[in-house]
């Protein structure tokens, strides 16, 4: 019992306040892209909530139980992770495209100077290894302790992943499903955390540069 409370705790403080942190940061960028607001987003969130959830398991867990040394499996899953989901996106896109869709999506500001842009890789980064280090590591690593088996591990990490993107909108969302879907499946076919965290943080750099080159 004590793991589903952990895991609530954890999913409600870190990644309901992100939430609320994204949008409040979206909404101070009116003028542009923050180097400000990424950088407060680094110190004050990505790294204490990721400092969290590995204390935690380091405090839960043997170190010889752990498989998160990088490897041949990671270069493997992140090559098939990456593009992966750019097709998936671009096949949402599209779909919302004819669909002839007319909701408001956010507003994404891209980077105009190599600072910022460094800046915005380095945040890319933390976020995506948070997001991989709970969703993925975090809950299906542990689904025995948590009486799961892979399917329904698999399910509960896609539908709790797929909430925090609720506010990117319904195709927003559902792009989060099939990505959250994908992201599991590969963490459990290799057991790789790192190549799925850097294929994740490469995708969301490349939407910036796709925005930055669109407008």
């Amino acid at each position: 019992m004590g793991i589903y409370i952990e895991a609530i705790i954890l999913y409600v403080v870190l990644f309901f306040s992100g939430t609320a942190i994204q949008l409040s940061s979206s909404a101070s960028q009116a003028a542009g892209f923050s180097v400000a607001a990424e950088i407060a987003k680094i110190m004050l969130y990505c790294i204490p909530s990721l400092a969290l959830i590995w204390y935690l398991t380091i405090k839960s867990w043997k170190l010889e139980y752990w498989s998160v040394r990088p490897g041949k499996k990671d270069l493997i899953s992140g090559l098939i992770t990456f593009p992966c989901l750019l097709l998936t996106s671009f096949i949402v896109a599209n779909i919302s495209k004819y669909a002839g869709d007319n909701t408001t999506q956010a507003i994404i500001y891209s980077p105009t100077s190599a600072f910022e842009w460094v800046i915005l890789c380095i945040s890319c980064l933390f976020a995506a290894y948070l997001e991989e280090s709970f969703f993925r590591f975090y809950l299906i690593s542990r689904r025995q302790e948590l009486n799961l088996n892979a399917t329904s591990a698999l399910i509960l990490s896609v539908a709790l992943f797929s909430v925090c993107h609720i506010h990117e909108g319904p195709w927003g969302f559902l792009n989060s499903v099939l990505a959250g879907v994908f992201l599991a499946f590969m963490f459990l076919r290799y057991n790789s955390l790192h190549g799925i965290a850097v294929a994740h943080a490469l995708y969301n750099i490349t939407v910036y540069v796709l925005n930055s080159i669109v407008n």
